[in-house]
């Protein structure tokens, strides 16, 4: 779509949701879809996720979708992949006043392995972005020097792979993309692992149920 955002009915909770890296708000569609029958107010923000630095994305999406947001409304997050590092990123430097629940799913808080193993390769910036290269498992890299959550975080990881290639080079069990222990974080108040994989788990409706409830509840079903 040709809008940097995409909003629908208000409501007194706002969902803005993060897609990852080389995604789009597409991504997103059937989610968003449900939050609105819910009642949420839901942004689904749509970000150059190849053109920039984290820090960048981070400043430039979530500041202009929380311009959207209806005054004095709750605000939540759910965020795929790398989306999930934007929200970490950008609550390192800043308050979000009526902050709620953040849902990550598949997020590579640990970085990933296959990053370390791709990112010298010619032509892998190319395709991912200066944020794609920032997303490995050494110290140094941008998920590793954010820190624990500080804030209410539940995470859904997967066990399935559609890239039995890139599953080699991740420990497992993992979603073809995130080992299911990189996408644990210091400070997160729930974890859930799901079959599921990587580049579709934001469809799966197991999946929509989990952010549903923990959206309500704070803590996964199980």
């Amino acid at each position: 779509m040709s809008d940097l955002f995409s909003s629908q009915v208000q409501s007194n909770e706002t969902v803005i949701l993060l897609h990852g890296l080389a995604r789009s708000d597409r991504s997103f569609s059937k989610l968003a879809s449900v939050l609105n029958k819910e009642g949420y107010h839901t942004i689904n923000c749509n970000y150059p996720s190849r053109k920039y630095s984290v820090d960048k994305l981070a400043e430039q999406a979530i500041s202009t979708a929380l311009s959207q947001c209806p005054a004095a409304s709750k605000v939540h997050f759910v965020t795929h992949s790398m989306g999930g590092i934007l929200v970490r990123q950008y609550l390192s430097t800043k308050v979000i006043k009526n902050l709620g629940r953040v849902v990550m799913l598949g997020p590579p808080n640990k970085g990933s392995q296959v990053v370390d193993s791709l990112k010298n390769l010619p032509g892998f910036k190319l395709v991912n972005g200066p944020a794609g290269v920032q997303l490995g498992t050494e110290a140094s890299s941008v998920p590793n020097k954010l820190g624990s959550a500080n804030f209410d975080l539940g995470i859904i990881a997967g066990t399935r792979s559609v890239n039995l290639i890139l599953s080699t080079m991740l420990p497992k069990p993992d979603d073809g993309k995130v080992s299911v222990e990189n996408t644990k974080l210091g400070g997160m108040r729930d974890h859930i692992s799901l079959p599921v994989t990587h580049p579709f788990m934001m469809k799966n409706n197991k999946v929509i149920k989990q952010v549903l409830y923990y959206l309500n509840h704070g803590q996964f079903n199980r």
